[in-house]
């Protein structure tokens, strides 16, 4: 309103105001006085308007520039916002997921530390064996681990003490010299599960690994049988072994 104003008045004094000096005017009607012979003051606020004029169209030229860079501006920080809102979104999303996984991991550690003792072993020979003229249990005499006290290494036994599912595994080296003559099961009870064979050929040093899991009732036994007249070779650096775990209770 104010730049419409003194636009108004630029207006007014360009097309209707006079300079009087001399009898001489200028506008409409006028004689075509010059402001060389205008009224000082006259003159002087007619230089002043223009000047005014020239620094509104100026000013309003900014405006326009300002109100450009603003409106696009508003348009970019409406993007920010709508891909900030996509986030947030996203965020809530990826918490949620976390918080049930978490729920999930906590009840799977609370009904894992349910389900009754833990148990596992692990075992080795140490030494070679056999032949022998029978079938046998091998005896592991080195004992790595036996948490729960399953593993027996007078008897070469682990019985169940809790009813479940177990995984058992075992590793045969063969003689370590001649002609291979080697033959073991994994046994549970008197039911053979799994075996490994070397008794051809002219190569040694060979070794063979083999494992089940098993479901055991309280007091069923697993062990390693070695078959008669096949041996196995073993020294310090532990050839020969006898691991288990249990997996979960039934």
């Amino acid at each position: 309103m104010k730049y419409a104003f003194v636009l108004s008045a630029v207006a007014f004094v360009f097309s209707g105001g006079r300079c009087h000096g001399n009898t001489t005017t200028w506008g409409n009607g006028g004689t075509g006085a010059t402001l060389a012979v205008c009224q000082p003051d006259s003159c002087a606020l007619i230089s002043e308007l223009s000047a005014m004029r020239e620094r509104l169209a100026g000013t309003i030229a900014t405006q326009d520039g300002l109100l450009q860079s603003v409106n696009s501006l508003v348009k970019d920080m409406a993007v920010s916002r709508a891909q900030l809102e996509l986030c947030g979104s996203q965020t809530l999303e990826l918490r949620k997921i976390n918080e049930e996984q978490n729920h999930q991991l906590k009840a799977l550690r609370e009904s894992m530390g349910s389900e009754g003792p833990r148990v596992a072993f692990s075992v080795a020979l140490g030494d070679s064996v056999g032949p022998f003229d029978k079938d046998s249990t091998l005896k592991y005499q080195r004992i790595i681990s036996n948490m729960g006290s399953g593993y027996n290494p007078a008897t070469g036994t682990f019985t169940a003490m809790v009813r479940g599912v177990y995984y058992f595994s075992y590793t045969m080296y063969n003689n370590n010299s001649g002609q291979p003559n080697s033959v073991v099961s994994l046994m549970m009870n008197s039911q053979r599960m799994v075996s490994t064979w070397d008794t051809e050929g002219d190569d040694s040093h060979d070794s063979a690994t083999n494992g089940a899991a098993v479901q055991l009732e309280v007091g069923d036994s697993v062990f390693i049988k070695l078959y008669a007249n096949r041996l196995l070779y073993d020294d310090g650096y532990y050839y020969n072994t006898f691991s288990g775990f249990l997996l979960f209770n039934m």
